[in-house]
């Protein structure tokens, strides 16, 4: 039996990670729309890969657990890659934090349990986690630590606290940074390895969703104003992913990669930064 490559999220970053890392491997593509995860497994199966799709909403607890029994029907679990997710402007408040937060932190719990020793994971975060003013060492640790049936209920993460979509993508990538951390000490226990990766403006299909929904005036001129003067692309993220999965990453682990041109450094201390 080979070993598994769990890639959730059948978009065009975990894709490019996936045929970075993924030769050799049994790859399972888990993703909400079973079509979309199929389009992936041809596109990868066609260019040698050997992978299979499974219909995923890792918003559920009993899906991520199907998924992961599928994977380990196929051998042992070496590799997570979690590229799932919504945006601010594809889905309500409440869609954003069960899949962006809660269902990350699920999948990253189960699949530490399971994960073959000396195994690896990246899951995408995004810039927009850092750009949201410091919480507090209280909140973090709560974001970090609750336990994740709970992780919904904190007072923090109530309707009437947080302000539109917007915000509650930037509070799941922000507890996404946090879970990593405190997954990174339990992953331990078993050799593994895990990270997140934070990127900005990259052109994927969810991307083409922003620059045309309400903010894209504003997504548009980021990366226009960013020291990098343009959008990234996903290969330049599986670049980063390729080094922290593979041997040469062995000392880097519960750690979160900036990868936004610039934007961020330009957010606080250049040209985006907003007028006071």
């Amino acid at each position: 039996m080979k070993d598994v490559l769990i890639l959730t999220g059948a978009g065009q970053i975990g894709m490019a990670i996936a045929r970075r890392t993924g030769y050799g491997k049994k790859i399972v593509v888990g993703d909400r729309k079973k079509e979309n995860a199929l389009a992936v497994c041809t596109i990868l199966n066609e260019a040698g890969f050997d992978a299979v799709a499974v219909e995923t909403d890792i918003s559920s607890r009993q899906s991520i657990l199907a998924l992961l029994d599928t994977a380990q029907s196929c051998g042992e679990v070496s590799m997570l890659v979690n590229a799932a997710g919504v945006s601010p402007s594809q889905a309500s408040i409440e869609t954003i934090l069960r899949v962006d937060l809660y269902g990350t932190a699920v999948l990253l719990e189960e699949t530490g349990k399971i994960i073959r020793e000396g195994g690896t994971g990246v899951t995408i975060s995004s810039q927009s986690g850092h750009r949201m003013p410091a919480l507090g060492a209280e909140a973090d640790e709560l974001l970090a630590m609750t336990p994740t049936e709970e992780l919904l209920g904190l007072d923090l993460l109530q309707p009437e606290n947080i302000r539109d979509t917007l915000h509650a993508y930037q509070l799941a990538k922000r507890c996404n940074v946090k879970r990593v951390m405190a997954e990174a000490v339990r992953w331990g226990n078993r050799k593994a390895r895990i990270n997140s990766i934070s990127p900005g403006i990259v052109v994927t299909p969810l991307a083409m969703d922003e620059f045309n929904g309400p903010r894209g005036d504003f997504y548009k001129n980021m990366f226009a104003a960013c020291p990098a003067g343009r959008p990234g692309t996903a290969d330049e993220i599986a670049n980063v992913a390729e080094l922290l999965m593979s041997d040469r990453g062995a000392f880097i682990t519960g750690s979160d990669f900036l990868i936004d041109g610039g934007a961020t450094a330009s957010y606080f201390y250049g040209p985006l930064r907003p007028e006071k």
